[in-house]
């Protein structure tokens, strides 16, 4: 009969462990071969340590200064912070550099060449071991250098390191006053470029105020600003006045037009022939002419000589007066009637014509008024531009002088240096013959290195042993790999505890029968508690027969199907006990019984199988496997064997059935499915994974009723939980518990 997967839990899960719990429990679990690499590593150094010969340091230091001789000298003051020790990066330190100059091949070549160092292999290694045992450091917060160097033969660090510093002192002069002397043929080549350089931007800057006419930009820009303000000033004055003035033209022209009743040009026309005397002589002629004509009409004909003459003449003289007029008012309309005025209306005129003058005038004014503050709008405006450009022009001649001054000004500092006999460095502490070896220190270091390595070999060690580790190692992983209800965990207790009884010491062997021996112990509770636990699983439905199994072989299936059937017997429930793992049975050595007849005589003779059943203990009987046939699958898989399983469904409460590993045989996939459930049995570090998700996939494809699992042989030091810290004490308490609870 088949069930569906059994998905229900009784258990919560616990949380998931953190990090380091699992490393200390791989750490417990493979710490000897761990601490086999550590302890062969760290003897190994030690060996290296021991072997090795004492060396001795000598240590001297050179102070670094600025060359105070230029202040002294007057040439620099020192808020210039001057110093020949400046780097060239930012990131550079200028002792760094000294310090390579220091262990530079030509000081070490000449050290060697000094002190008669040898070397009888090879002279240029020589070169390079010196150099490797000499070492540098700066001194922090101050320009102070520390040279060491080490060897075996105190009185050789001594020494070399007295020499080098001495050749160093010796080549920094020797650099200095050289550098000195680079710089003084460098800046003296220089001084001309500068001079004329200095000469050209004056006498650009020159020729732009010429040009701009510009003396002072400052002063002329708030002159010019004052000036507009002025002009702006005066045009609104003179803009009021020739206002004013229009107005008084407009009121003479109305007068002169409503009293002499003509228009303004015209009056004046006739003021201007008024007063023009080539006109007015004309007038009088005519004027005599006409009078003479009227006198003689009146004594003589109009045909008579003297009166033609005399028309001739007014005729001659009014073309003449013509002609006049015409020249006097030039283009104009030549006005009508007399040319002659009053002297009311003549002034008038001469009003008008003043107070035109007057606005002719004004307008002018205005004029020159408004095109001068334009003028000086428009400089104005252009300031800014020539201030721009002069300041251009003057930053050139600065930097030009600048350069020109610091040139001269450096040429009389490199004068000065060049005829110094000091460098920049100087001995504060020469090298003393060492007493006492130094390579203590590095001793330790060394040790602690291989400490280190050690621990990193011991830790891929472990590393290495848990990869390739593939077994379940503990309760956590097999419940995550299975999945199933957790029906119980048994302890490894043949560590864990020790009872007397009978039996002086009671291990967990084989096939121990412990809850038998030991009705009071731990196991004996832990037994109890799966029964509970199935009877919790299945309370609405009697679970009678109870198919037992695990993954593979040793993992102590075959001792909890005998130690359960004992505890539920101990309940005063009828159990039967079958060993149906009729390939490597072992029922009956845990219980002392001869296996002539069992389970396979049942099957095969058809004969009562009370024949073949054996009570052991009150309320447990046992069904051994019986001879071992050559086929037990064939046995296993027929109606004989399911009728004998009814028939100990009804003769019994339970009846638990022993069967061979899912891996080995499919013996308990076929009694699967005649019973009313499987129990999986699993042993951490007995199974592998890769078995656990094959057994797995097969119990899920046969589609049994999966009960749960039972986790085996449980080590205590494996586990990161303490499932048994208080199991010893609450067992002998509570002895009575299992017994109080009933199917």
């Amino acid at each position: 009969m088949k069930y569906p997967k059994h998905t229900t839990t009784i258990d919560s899960r616990e949380p998931e462990e953190i990090d380091f719990q699992k490393g200390w429990l791989t750490i417990k679990r493979h710490w000897k071969p761990a601490l086999g690499i550590f302890g062969v590593v760290f003897i190994i150094t030690g060996i290296g340590v021991l072997m090795k010969s004492p060396s001795y340091t000598a240590y001297g230091k050179l102070l670094f200064r600025v060359d105070t001789t230029p202040f002294l000298i007057g040439i620099k003051t020192k808020d210039e912070n001057v110093s020949p020790l400046v780097p060239l990066t930012f990131e550079g330190n200028p002792l760094s550099t000294e310090a390579e100059i220091l262990l530079s091949e030509p000081l070490i070549r000449e050290t060697i060449s000094a002190l008669n160092l040898k070397d009888e292999q090879d002279n240029a290694r020589l070169e390079t071991n010196l150099k490797k045992q000499f070492q540098v450091k700066n001194i922090a917060g101050a320009d102070v250098m520390q040279i060491s160097y080490t060897s075996k033969d105190p009185q050789e660090s001594a020494s070399v390191v007295n020499q080098l510093m001495s050749i160093y002192i010796k080549n920094n002069i020797s650099a200095n006053r050289l550098q000195a002397v680079a710089a003084r043929k460098f800046i003296s080549s220089q001084l001309p470029t500068s001079e004329a350089d200095v000469v050209r931007a004056e006498m650009a800057l020159r020729k732009f105020k010429e040009l701009n006419q510009v003396v002072d930009l400052n002063q002329e820009a708030t002159s010019t600003v004052k000036v507009i303000e002025d002009l702006e000033k005066a045009i609104t004055q003179t803009q009021a006045e020739l206002a004013e003035v229009n107005n008084y033209y407009q009121i003479l022209q109305n007068q002169i037009q409503s009293q002499i009743g003509m228009s303004v040009q015209d009056a004046l026309a006739r003021s201007t022939l008024s007063q023009s005397a080539g006109v007015q002589d004309i007038l009088k002629k005519i004027q005599q002419v006409q009078s003479e004509l009227a006198v003689q009409q009146t004594r003589l004909s109009n045909d008579h000589p003297s009166i033609n003459n005399l028309k001739k003449q007014e005729t001659a003289l009014k073309s003449l007066l013509e002609d006049r007029v015409k020249a006097v008012v030039m283009q104009q309309p030549i006005p009508k009637g007399n040319f002659q005025f009053g002297e009311t209306h003549q002034k008038l005129l001469e009003e008008l014509v003043k107070t035109q003058a007057k606005n002719l005038s004004l307008s002018s004014r205005l004029t020159s008024l408004e095109n001068a503050k334009v003028r000086s709008q428009r400089r104005v405006s252009n300031i800014p531009k020539l201030e721009k450009d002069q300041r251009e022009l003057q930053r050139k001649l600065d930097a030009a002088q600048s350069t020109y001054q610091l040139l001269l000004q450096r040429l009389q500092e490199v004068r000065v240096a060049e005829n110094q006999n000091i460098g920049n460095a100087r001995i504060i502490e020469s090298a003393s013959i060492p007493r006492h070896a130094s390579d203590f220190t590095i001793k330790i270091i060394i040790l602690g290195l291989g400490g280190l390595v050690g621990t990193l070999l011991a830790t891929a060690t472990i590393f290495v042993l848990e990869l390739t580790d593939k077994s379940i190692k503990n309760i956590e992983e097999a419940r995550k790999i299975f999945d199933y209800t957790l029906l119980g965990v048994i302890p490894y207790y043949g560590s864990f505890e020790k009872h007397s009884s009978r039996h002086k010491e009671i291990e967990q062997t084989a096939l121990n029968v412990h809850v038998r021996d030991n009705s009071r112990s731990f196991i004996y509770e832990l037994y109890c508690m799966i029964q509970a636990n199935l009877k919790f699983l299945c309370s609405d439905k009697a679970l009678k027969v109870i198919v037992i199994t695990s993954t593979v072989p040793s993992e102590g299936k075959s001792t909890v199907a005998a130690n359960l059937a004992a505890a539920i017997a101990q309940l005063g429930k009828q159990v039967l006990l079958v060993d149906a793992d009729m390939r490597h049975p072992s029922q009956h050595t845990a219980w002392n019984l001869i296996n002539e007849v069992g389970l396979s005589n049942a099957i095969v003779s058809r004969d009562n199988p009370r024949v073949a059943v054996k009570e052991v203990m009150s309320n447990l009987d046992v069904l051994c496997s019986g001879v071992i046939p050559p086929n037990p699958l064939a046995l296993l898989d027929s109606d004989r064997m399911a009728s004998l399983i009814s028939d100990f469904s009804n003769n019994y409460n339970f009846v638990i059935i022993d069967t061979p590993p899912v891996v080995l045989a499919a013996d308990a996939l076929i009694l699967g499915e005649m019973a009313d459930g499987v129990i999986l049995v699993t042993r951490p570090g007995v199974v592998d994974t890769d078995s656990a998700h094959i057994v797995k996939e097969a119990l899920h494809r046969s589609g049994l009723n999966i009960l749960g699992l039972v986790i085996n042989g449980v080590v205590q030091k494996n586990e990161p939980n303490s499932y048994f810290y208080y199991s010893n004490r609450y067992s002998e308490q509570n002895s009575q518990t299992c017994q109080k609870t009933t199917m």
